[in-house]
């Protein structure tokens, strides 16, 4: 599938998550391109009216808010977020279990959708999986301080991790000011056992295992958008 495709779908499953929120809502607004895509689509809703206001999971996501009108506000000075638009990297059929932080963004991401009464994410087709890690590795964040000995603690639960880089070399470095080791596994049998052993590495700040936290995913298909729902949740 090419990308002008790609983000036709993404697009037009942005255009449906953002038609769910309502004057009044506080509003998580993710990281990525599609969470992008869905951050202009409340830009134009707030330009026509809408009143809401934003809390951002990155600097990036913002700055481009601030740029669109959109209020915002820190995550510490609201009580509860209603509703948080994201996007994922892998959507798992059934569980709705997610890899997320392709982006480097998942500390801000997590710590803004468990504050939240519902996580919608927006993906295009491509992204929806059997199982977790079919396609993608799972972004670890770690301090920088002795890194490699983190790296090494997850080699021996059975990652294959890659400090994560940017263009010209250098290690790529987060909002919080820590790094990225990608970690490949392959299919994830277990996804929460694996949960639990990222959670007790000494070193990980946070990783891109979203288990249980999705409320809605709406996914934009080939022939339509099609609306996805935990097992408990499918009609």
């Amino acid at each position: 599938m090419d990308n002008s495709t790609v983000n036709h779908l993404k697009e037009e499953a942005a255009e449906r998550a953002v038609q769910q929120l309502e004057s009044g809502m506080v509003v998580g607004l993710g990281s990525g391109t599609t969470a992008t895509l869905a951050v202009d689509a409340i830009g134009k809703r707030v330009s026509q009216g809408l009143r809401i206001t934003g809390v951002p999971t990155s600097e990036k996501t913002a700055a481009q808010a601030r740029g669109l009108n959109i209020p915002l506000i820190e995550l510490g000075d609201t009580v509860a977020i209603d509703i948080t638009i994201d996007g994922a990297d892998e959507v798992e059929t059934g569980t709705l279990n997610l890899i997320k932080g392709g982006g480097g963004n998942q500390l801000r991401e997590k710590l803004v959708a468990v504050a939240s009464a519902r996580l919608l994410i927006v993906v295009d087709e491509t992204k929806v999986v059997s199982q977790l890690g079919s396609r993608f590795a799972i972004p670890v964040e770690v301090v920088q301080f002795g890194w490699q000995t983190t790296a090494k603690r997850l080699r021996n639960l059975g990652a294959n991790p890659r400090l994560r880089t940017e263009a010209g070399g250098q290690a790529f470095v987060t909002d919080g000011g820590n790094y990225i080791l990608d970690c490949a596994y392959g299919p994830i049998a277990s996804p929460g056992v694996l949960q639990n052993e990222l959670d007790s590495v000494v070193g990980v700040v946070e990783h891109g295992l979203f288990i249980g936290i999705a409320w809605q995913a709406i996914v934009g298909g080939t022939n339509a958008v099609t609306v996805l729902h935990p097992d408990a949740r499918q009609p």
